[in-house]
């Protein structure tokens, strides 16, 4: 009987292990696709509908090249210093929340330690259930705090490379994503030939970069791709068409 209970006890501790490790790779990876398609997706619009303002304006492809890649150079920087204040942000209210739950794990335990029977609570967990978990926290103040932190606040410890990781992942996308509907002008001197490549390419892009999005997210591909290319293509007409009115009044 010892045996088995001690194979099982074993076995229980090796699911919570590896479901542990499964959890922490999936929030890692929905924080990288979150900043990926941020970065892709301004990437993708912003520089576009610049590109197509300019065609509009009739400025010549080397014009619009140089101004677009100069948009995507500073957007990549505001873009990345944005996400990393986001992260640097989301990392100090952490901080800041933990002193103060740890603050009043000293100051008041009754209360706190009251707290965690009435979390308990709204799971279901009786009263007869959860004295002895609330009494084990009590004499592991780290777990009890984790489990404030967690549970009372529902806050998860930030990785403290986040910041970083943030701004570098948004600034690269946006660069990659930038690119995309400058080529043409790269390739083609005349602008209002380079423009119809533009669009082309660029609507194929974001219709692609949709599709992956809805499929990461979990949305319907098609759906994501569709609404994706929309936005871009309202954007560039929105520019192009502004350009066109602004210099037929000069």
């Amino acid at each position: 009987m010892g045996s088995d209970h001690d194979n099982g006890y074993g076995d229980l501790e090796k699911q919570m292990l590896v479901l542990h490790e499964h959890e922490e790779k999936h929030f890692m990876s929905s924080e990288i696709v979150r900043d990926v398609i941020l970065g892709v997706s301004d990437g993708l619009t912003v520089p576009f509908a610049l590109a197509a303002g300019l065609s509009g304006a009739d400025v010549s492809s080397s014009i619009i090249l140089i101004a677009g890649i100069a948009e995507v150079a500073a957007g990549a920087i505001s873009m990345g210093l944005g996400g990393y204040l986001a992260a640097k942000s989301e990392e100090d209210h952490y901080k800041k929340e933990l002193k103060r739950e740890q603050d009043e794990i000293i100051a008041v335990p009754d209360i706190e330690a009251a707290e965690v029977a009435e979390i308990l609570s709204q799971y279901g967990v009786e009263a007869c259930e959860y004295g002895p978990v609330v009494n084990a926290l009590r004499r592991n103040p780290q777990a009890w705090l984790d489990f404030m932190m967690k549970f009372e606040l529902g806050l998860d410890k930030p990785d403290p490379m986040r910041a970083l990781q943030s701004a570098m992942t948004i600034a690269f996308s946006y660069v990659c994503g930038g690119l995309v509907p400058l080529l043409p002008y790269m390739l083609i001197p005349v602008a209002t030939k380079a423009v119809l490549a533009s669009v082309v390419v660029t609507i194929v892009a974001l219709l692609i970069f949709g599709f992956a999005k809805g499929h990461f997210t979990g949305t319907q591909p098609f759906k994501s791709a569709f609404q994706t290319a929309f936005i871009g293509a309202i954007a560039s007409a929105a520019a192009y068409s502004i350009a066109k009115l602004f210099q037929s009044y000069h």
